[in-house]
């Protein structure tokens, strides 16, 4: 089942963010992930929305999203981060076609 990455995010310096996105990036497609939204942050429908940015990652399962997020590609990328991007970051399974049930 599909699995996906949440993500919110602040560039606190835009020279490090630069440095940051293309190794990131590399990393996730070389693991399997692709993008499914990625940009500013919209207006909010309804509350708030703490960050700038704004990113869904898709990978074909959970196994695959935690080889990634533990790789040396992206270990590197999150060292060239540093406290410079401050990210929020869910790990998220779908929800089978037919949705979701209550609990009873």
């Amino acid at each position: 089942m599909p699995a996906y990455v949440i993500v919110n995010a602040d560039v606190l310096d835009e020279e490090a963010g630069l440095a940051y996105a293309p190794v990131a990036q590399q990393s996730i497609l070389s693991h399997g992930g692709h993008y499914l939204v990625a940009g500013p942050t919209p207006e909010p429908v309804e509350g708030t929305w703490a960050s700038s940015r704004f990113l869904v990652i898709e990978f074909p399962d959970m196994d695959r999203i935690r080889e990634w997020y533990d790789s040396p590609e992206y270990r590197r990328a999150r060292e060239i981060r540093g406290d410079k991007v401050r990210l929020g970051m869910l790990f998220v399974e779908g929800a089978p076609p037919e949705g979701f049930s209550l609990p009873a």
